[in-house]
């Protein structure tokens, strides 16, 4: 049986590898710190319960910030013209083994149900992830839209993402 639930500071998870070298680093070296030390945001972890919680993906989230000119024209009606709140799908990575197994559906599940308590405790908008060019049909699949082009520059040999958004009046009702 897999279940999400958070990264814990006694997690070993040098034995995770999605096959991505960033995403590995970041889990491996920060998303502890991130979470623990720093305070930045939270890794949640799927984990196969039946096979003694091996660690089959994780996906980290922040809150953050998006200005409302910076959404689709469809979206931003009616919406104030500051900058508004919303949870940042960080970063999202599954093993190759767990793949086709529903993992990445139900850590994306866990992160609609973060924003939607978000919303109701201190208020969010919606999800912006950061999606690389392999993942943006995921995204889509669930309603996510390309943003116009606000991050700039890219990193190095790492092709720049692109921004995605999923209104939360859009985010599917889900079980987790």
């Amino acid at each position: 049986m897999i279940r999400v639930r958070q990264l814990r500071p006694d997690d070993d998870r040098t034995g995770f590898s999605c096959g991505q070298p960033d995403l590995d680093r970041f889990f491996l070296r920060y998303a502890g710190q991130n979470q623990f030390k720093h305070h930045v945001g939270v890794t949640w972890l799927a984990v196969d319960e039946e096979d003694g919680g091996g660690i089959l993906g994780f996906a980290t989230v922040s809150p953050s910030q998006i200005e409302a000119n910076d959404l689709p024209p469809e979206q931003r009606k009616r919406l104030p013209r500051y900058p508004l709140p919303v949870l940042r799908l960080a970063r999202l990575g599954v093993d190759p083994s767990a793949q086709g197994r529903g993992v990445g559906l139900r850590l994306l599940k866990a992160v609609f149900m973060l924003a939607r308590q978000m919303a109701g405790d201190v208020g969010c908008v919606g999800v912006v992830v950061d999606a690389k060019a392999e993942a943006i049909p995921f995204y889509a699949r669930f309603g996510f839209e390309a943003l116009r082009e606000v991050i700039e520059g890219e990193l190095g040999d790492r092709p720049k993402p692109t921004p995605m958004f999923l209104p939360l009046r859009l985010i599917p009702a889900l079980d987790p």
